[in-house]
């Protein structure tokens, strides 16, 4: 069988029960056209829940024996608009423990997933620097490990994060180094500071980045340090 819930309305101005008198009142029901206080209309027992959390409604609706809809007249939009529900007391506060044991447990749910995430991060980083020492052997090890953590961020997007970069294909690992390269090791970014042409940049650096990486792969360790502009 359909339930049919009464239907409380807010008034636009307020009113005082046509049966009681009592008022001006904030929520009232319409009965045979005439507006009538919640007491007299045996809801006055049950408690406002404002809507917006849909759990939380749906939890305390179904644990109310008695339950009514709220609604007000949107001149606007010349429409009535729910508000939210009258529940019975009881049942809102068994809806509110379950909810509240729900969102403990998605909390330890999400600190648990959290928790894998970064071991996962920290074997990618560990895994991706491990390969650049090993396709690059004189690369300082406070370097390696500065550029596998750039490489691989979380959301960045950069070589790390990509299918070729967590195989360790030769081409993106080198990719990556190269970009380090390219921004500590060379001018290159006060040449676009001073306006050139970003590929017109990576042609004058092209030169140095390569002469630092062949330093790096075949063991000639580069001791003149950093040449930004």
């Amino acid at each position: 069988m359909d339930l049919v819930a009464p239907v409380v309305v807010e008034p636009l101005r307020r009113r005082r029960c046509s049966e009681c008198h009592q008022g001006p009142l904030e929520r009232m029901v319409v009965e045979y056209h005439a507006l009538v206080c919640l007491d007299c209309a045996d809801l006055g027992h049950l408690v406002f829940l404002r809507r917006g959390d849909t759990a939380l409604t749906r939890r305390a609706r179904e644990g109310s024996a008695l339950w009514a809809v709220v609604v007000r007249h949107n001149k606007r939009r010349t429409r009535y608009e729910r508000q939210g529900l009258l529940v019975e007391e009881a049942a809102l506060a068994r809806a509110e423990a379950a909810c509240l044991a729900d969102a403990e447990a998605r909390a330890r749910r999400r600190a648990r997933d959290a928790a894998r995430h970064a071991a996962l991060d920290a074997e990618i980083t560990a895994t991706l620097r491990a390969e650049i020492l090993r396709l690059f052997p004189s690369c300082p090890a406070d370097r390696a490990t500065e550029i596998s953590e750039h490489a691989s961020a979380k959301g960045s997007g950069r070589v790390g994060r990509t299918a070729a970069g967590r195989s360790l294909d030769r081409g993106a690992v080198t990719a990556a180094v190269r970009a380090s390269v390219r921004h500590v090791d060379t001018p290159y970014d006060s040449l676009l500071m001073q306006g050139v042409p970003r590929h017109q940049a990576r042609t004058r650096v092209a030169s140095a980045i390569e002469t630092v990486l062949r330093a790096w792969r075949h063991g000639a360790v580069d001791t003149r340090g950093p040449r930004r502009g």
